[in-house]
C-alpha cells in the first residue's frame, strides 16, 4: 500500500496560481452552479454569514450574505479565501496507521476503530480511566463540543478533558462570572456605534476580528472616541483618539489608574453602585495607591496617557469596553479582565443601549464550546462539575448514576505535564493541534512521543497528527450542520453543504461508532445533529446559558438567537443586565479588588527582551487550515520578528535580516521587520505556524491560577542577527524572492 511521508507538506504555492487565486466578488464559473448555501464562516467567533457556491458535491466559490445581521455580506481575507481548503490535495480521505519509522498507510475504518477501540480498553484497564485523555477544540459545533464532554464522561468515563479554548477565552469567561454572574458579552454588536466613548484593550481588530472594525468606524462617524490599549501601533490603534503603548503585563496600572481618576473627580455612578453592587468599597480602598504615577510605573506608559484616560471615560454619556487576548493571556489574566470589567460596572454604564461589555471571541465557537461540557471544570449548560445539583441533573439527561461521572480533570498544560509523570498514557484529540499552538511546544512534542496511544480526528494530516498511532479523517465545517454561538452571544445554524470526500466521515458519527465500539451505544444512538442538539436543549435547561427554547427552525428563520432563550417561543436575549440584573443569586454585581503582580518571567541581563505572540490577518490559530490556502500564503507567507528601530540598531539588526530570538525554553530563526509600531522593549512574533518557526518554542508554560490560560504575552528573550537558515522552508522563501 502507498505511505504518506512524515515530512510536513510543502508550503502551498506550489500547487499553482489556480488554486491561489479569486476573483474580488467571488468566484464565477463557467457554467450554472446546481445549488447556493446559506451558512457561516469556519474561522473566528465572529461566525460572519456567507452563501457557498456547489457543484457536484464540490464547494466551487462564494457570494456574500448581505442579510445576515453580523457582516451584511462583508468578509476578510480568510473568510472571501475559505473555501479553497475544499478540494486541496492534502485533504484526509482514508483512516490511516503509523508504520514506525516509515510514515503513514491507509487501512480500513474497521480496523481504525479496533485499533483505538483495543487502546483505550487496554490502557484504561491497566492504568485506570484516568489514564486515558481527551483534547478537543473550540470550533466544532455546539453539537459536538456537547458529544465530546458526554463522550469523555460517559463512554471513557475519564476526568481528563479539555480543550483548546483554554488558550483563547477562559480568563475572561471566569472574569466576568466572577463580577457579572454571566460568561457572555453583555451586548449585542449593534450597541458599538451607539457609545460615545469606546475602550479598546488588547485585541488588534482590524486583523483578528476585521468585521468588528466597521462598528468602531460607524461609533466614530457618530462622534465617539476611541482609546487603545496596546503594545503595538495595530491598525486600529493608528485612527485612535488615545493610543497607550503599555508594556506587556502592565494593563492592571492603566485600569487601576483610570479608576483611582474617576474615584477622585466624581465621575463613578454612585446611585447605580448602591443599588446594583456589591464590594465597592474594598476596589475604592485597593486602587488609592495606584496614582496615574504609580499606574505609569507598572504600564510603561507616561502618567499623563492615564489621565486622559479617564478623562475621556469617565464622564462619557455612554462607552463600551471590549478586550481580547493581549490582556488574557496571562498569568494574571482573570485580574486583569475584573480590573477592566470594574471600570465599566463603576461607570454605571452597562445593561442600556450603547453601554456594554464584551470579550471578543478569537475561536470559531470559542462561546458556544465552552458551555456545552468539553472543559475539565464544567458539565453542560456551563454548570459546575463539581456542584452536586448540576451533577445530578444531567446524569439524569444522559441516564447514567450520578456517582459514574468523574470529577473535575486536568486542564490543558498540566495535561501535557501529566503525559510526562506517567499519568496519562493514551490520548484522542480532535480540532486541536498543541504542538503548535500549546506554550513551550519541544516539551510538548517530547509527550506526544512518550504516549503509549495518540489517536487524531482532523481533517489534513496536522502538525500534531504525524505523532498519532491512528489518524481519522473527519470533517470540515460545511460537511456537517449543527450551530455555533457567535461573539455577541448569538446561536446561529452551520448548514450542510457538501459531504465528505473518499472515506472521510462527519466527526460526530466517528466519536459515537467509538462510544458503540466501547459498548456504550446505547447512549450514543443520535441519527443526526439534530438529535444532539435536542438533548443539549435540554442539557441546558435551567442553566445560566439556558438554550432550551430554541429549535433549529427558530434560528434560521431569525438569523440567530442570543442565550438566554428559557423556552419555546422566548425571542432571546441580545442585551444582558437590562434594569441592573446581573447573574449572580443576589441579583447585583460583585466588585473585585485587583492588584498587579508580576509575570512568571521578566526580563533580565540574559534574556532582556519581551516578547509578545499574536495573529496576523490572513491565518488562523495553528494555520492547519489556512496554510494551505496559497492566496493567504501569499499575503504572508513566513512569520516575522517586529522590532523597533532603536532596539535593531542596538542589535545590529537590518530590515530582513535572519534573527535569531531564543528564551531559556527554544529558538527561533526569522526575519526581522523594522517598524516604529512596537514598543523598544518587546518584540512580536505571530504564532500560525510549526516547528523552528514557532514563537511557542519560547513562550513558558505558566498558567493563570484560576482560568488555566497560558501566558502566551510576555516572556524573555534574547535577540540577535544570524545567517539564514539552510532548511528547505527557508530555501523556498529565498527562491520565491522573499516576504512579500
Amino acid at each position: 500500500m502507498a505511505k504518506l511521508p512524515l515530512e510536513i507538506p510543502q508550503i502551498i504555492k506550489q500547487f499553482g496560481p489556480t488554486l491561489n487565486h479569486v476573483p474580488a466578488g467571488g468566484w464565477v464559473a463557467s457554467e450554472e452552479e446546481d445549488k447556493m448555501v446559506k451558512t457561516h464562516c469556519c474561522f473566528c467567533g465572529q461566525q460572519c454569514g456567507i452563501q457557498l457556491r456547489v457543484r457536484d458535491n464540490k464547494v466551487v466559490g462564494w457570494e456574500p450574505w448581505e442579510d445576515f445581521p453580523f457582516n451584511f455580506g462583508k468578509l476578510c481575507p480568510k473568510g472571501v479565501k475559505r473555501y479553497m481548503q475544499d478540494e486541496h490535495p492534502d485533504r484526509l480521505k482514508h483512516p490511516l496507521q503509523r508504520v514506525q519509522g516509515e510514515g503513514f498507510e491507509p487501512i480500513t475504518w474497521d480496523a481504525a476503530l479496533s485499533r483505538v477501540t483495543s487502546a483505550i480498553q487496554r490502557i484504561q484497564q491497566t492504568y485506570g480511566n484516568d489514564a486515558f485523555a481527551v483534547l478537543t477544540g473550540a470550533s466544532l459545533t455546539n453539537e459536538k463540543a456537547y458529544l465530546m464532554g458526554k463522550f469523555a464522561r460517559v463512554a471513557l468515563r475519564t476526568s481528563n478533558i479539555d480543550y483548546n479554548g483554554r488558550l483563547c477565552m477562559v480568563s475572561a469567561a471566569a472574569a466576568s462570572k466572577k463580577i457579572l454572574g454571566i460568561d457572555r458579552s453583555a451586548n449585542p454588536w449593534s450597541d458599538i456605534p451607539k457609545a460615545k466613548v469606546i475602550l479598546v484593550a488588547g485585541a488588534n481588530i482590524a486583523e483578528c476580528a476585521p468585521i468588528t472594525t466597521d462598528y468602531l468606524w460607524q461609533a466614530r462617524e457618530n462622534g465617539g472616541k476611541l482609546i487603545i490599549l496596546d503594545p503595538r501601533l495595530t491598525p486600529i490603534a493608528r485612527n485612535a483618539d488615545l493610543y497607550i503603548p503599555v508594556r506587556p503585563g502592565g494593563d492592571i496600572g492603566v485600569f487601576n489608574g483610570m479608576l483611582h481618576v474617576m474615584i477622585e473627580r466624581g465621575w463613578i455612578d454612585r446611585d447605580f453602585i448602591a443599588q446594583h453592587t456589591t464590594g465597592f468599597e474594598q476596589v475604592a480602598e485597593a486602587v488609592k495607591k495606584y496614582t496615574p504615577e504609580y499606574g505609569a510605573r507598572i504600564a510603561g506608559v507616561p502618567a499623563e496617557m492615564i489621565v486622559r484616560a479617564a478623562e475621556m471615560w469617565g464622564p462619557a454619556p455612554s462607552s463600551f469596553l471590549m478586550h481580547a487576548r493581549g490582556i488574557e493571556h496571562h498569568s494574571k489574566g482573570v485580574d486583569n479582565c475584573m480590573a477592566a470589567i470594574n471600570l465599566v460596572v463603576a461607570s454605571g454604564r452597562i445593561g442600556r443601549e450603547g453601554c456594554g461589555y464584551a470579550m471578543i471571541t478569537g475561536q470559531g465557537n470559542g462561546q458556544g464550546a465552552r458551555e456545552q461540557g468539553q472543559k475539565c471544570d464544567q458539565l453542560p449548560g456551563g454548570r459546575d462539575i463539581s456542584n452536586p445539583e448540576h451533577r445530578r441533573y444531567i446524569a439524569g439527561v444522559w441516564g447514567v448514576p450520578e456517582e459514574s461521572i468523574p470529577g473535575k480533570g486536568l486542564s490543558a498544560v498540566p495535561l501535557i505535564e501529566a503525559i510526562h509523570e506517567g499519568k496519562i498514557k493514551g490520548l484522542i484529540s480532535i480540532c486541536f493541534n498543541p504542538t503548535v499552538s500549546l506554550p513551550d511546544s519541544n516539551y510538548v512534542r517530547a509527550a506526544l512521543e512518550k504516549l503509549e496511544f495518540y489517536a487524531n480526528i482532523d481533517c489534513f494530516l496536522s502538525e500534531t497528527a504525524r505523532y498519532a498511532d491512528i489518524v481519522l479523517p473527519g470533517s470540515l465545517m460545511e460537511e456537517d450542520e449543527g450551530t455555533t454561538t457567535n461573539v455577541e452571544g448569538r446561536v446561529i445554524r452551520h448548514c450542510k453543504v457538501v459531504n465528505p470526500p473518499g472515506e472521510a466521515r462527519e466527526d460526530w458519527k466517528i466519536i459515537c461508532e467509538i462510544a458503540r465500539c466501547l459498548g456504550h451505544g446505547d447512549k450514543f444512538n443520535y441519527l443526526s445533529p439534530h438529535d444532539i442538539f435536542e438533548e443539549l436543549r435540554v442539557a441546558s435547561n435551567g442553566s445560566v446559558s439556558n438554550y432550551y427554547g430554541m429549535t433549529w427552525e427558530r434560528i434560521e428563520q431569525n438569523n440567530g438567537i442570543f442565550w438566554p432563550c428559557p423556552e419555546p417561543g422566548h425571542p432571546g436575549t441580545p442585551r444582558l443586565y437590562e434594569g441592573g440584573k446581573f447573574g449572580h443569586p443576589d441579583g447585583k454585581a460583585h466588585f473585585m479588588p485587583v492588584e498587579w503582580r508580576p509575570s512568571a518571567e521578566m526580563p533580565d541581563d540574559d534574556y532582556p527582551i519581551i516578547l509578545t505572540t499574536g495573529r496576523v490577518v490572513s491565518q488562523f490559530l495553528s494555520g492547519t487550515q489556512t496554510r494551505r490556502i496559497g492566496a493567504l500564503v501569499d499575503q504572508y507567507s513566513q512569520p516575522l520578528c517586529e522590532m523597533h528601530p532603536l532596539l535593531a540598531q542596538k542589535l545590529g539588526i537590518a530590515d530582513g535580516d535572519f534573527v535569531r530570538v531564543e528564551s531559556r525554553r527554544g529558538r527561533v530563526v526569522v526575519r526581522a521587520r523594522v517598524v516604529k509600531t512596537i514598543r523598544p522593549d518587546t518584540v512580536f512574533i505571530p504564532y500560525h505556524w510549526p516547528l523552528d518557526r514557532s514563537p511557542n518554542n519560547m513562550t513558558i508554560r505558566a498558567i493563570d491560577p484560576v482560568s488555566n490560560i497560558p501566558e502566551f504575552k510576555i516572556c524573555a528573550v534574547r535577540v540577535s542577527r544570524t545567517e539564514q537558515p539552510t532548511d528547505p522552508i527557508a530555501q523556498l522563501e529565498v527562491q520565491a524572492g522573499g516576504i512579500r
